[in-house]
């Protein structure tokens, strides 16, 4: 297959390009929206430690405690690294202009559903009305978080794998989408936790968070590789596009091929 020099015409389509971009989105809003209603706590204790105790489990550490969300959100890092490998960054760059438009959008319409008046004739309405609240209602603070993360961290993920492509040649797949996931997903935590939460945690537990997210959604990376190997080549192929960033313009401001 010969690899794509510059963007192909503007008129070219694309069989899965759309289809990549709902599946992102997807993920995006989803894991934005439901998995921060939910905060989860595992004791590992019991698999590690033979004569384990609850007592002896939180001496140990062993308490892995992360938002829901967590486990999903690094799909979306996935298919940014499916999308500039195979169709460049300026693609990519307007699928996460989709998401972040579509987290706006969500952020905006939460807001409003949240605060419309009660029909309270319906007693179901007070029922739920708190409900809502809690899962839908965060803080400015979490809404300015996730976006600026969400923001910046896929856009330095879709840099760093479009020139780590050139300057590997196209080889070693596995170290450009690892080596980004590290940079973006550094960079999403590193915005995230002290944006949403400084002054609020201890900066002990603030930076422990950081940290243990990062290195946990690096390695679904690591652990989807394979998967991201197969869906690469085949998309590849399918759509007969293999595209190296040599003279793309990284301006994350723009909506151009």
């Amino acid at each position: 297959m010969a690899e794509t020099q510059k963007a192909a015409p503007s008129g070219r389509h694309y069989r899965y390009y759309d289809l990549l971009m709902a599946g992102f989105v997807t993920v995006l809003l989803c894991s934005n929206l439901i998995g921060p209603g939910k905060s989860c706590a595992i004791d590992i204790g019991a698999a590690v430690i033979p004569d384990w105790t609850p007592e002896r489990g939180l001496a140990f550490g062993s308490l892995l405690v992360f938002g829901a969300g967590n486990i999903f959100f690094p799909i979306s890092y996935i298919f940014g690294d499916v999308l500039t490998e195979v169709y460049g960054y300026a693609r990519a760059r307007k699928v996460i202009w989709a998401g972040f438009s579509a987290m706006i959008f969500a952020t905006i319409m939460s807001f409003v559903v949240i605060r419309l008046p009660l029909n309270k004739a319906e007693s179901y309405n007070a029922i739920i009305q708190p409900a809502i609240e809690t899962v839908f209602g965060n803080t400015w603070r979490i809404v300015v978080a996730s976006m600026a993360a969400f923001w910046v961290g896929d856009f330095v993920n879709s840099y760093v794998l479009a020139k780590m492509k050139v300057w590997t040649g196209g080889r070693m797949l596995w170290t450009r989408t690892i080596g980004s996931t590290i940079c973006g997903q550094g960079v999403d935590s590193m915005l995230f936790y002290p944006i949403a939460f400084y002054g609020l945690w201890e900066t002990d537990t603030l930076i422990k968070i950081s940290i243990f997210n990062w290195v946990f959604k690096v390695g679904v990376e690591v652990v989807f590789t394979p998967l991201t190997y197969l869906v690469v080549g085949w998309l590849k192929r399918a759509e007969s596009e293999d595209f190296y960033d040599r003279d793309t313009n990284f301006t994350p401001f723009s909506l151009q091929d």
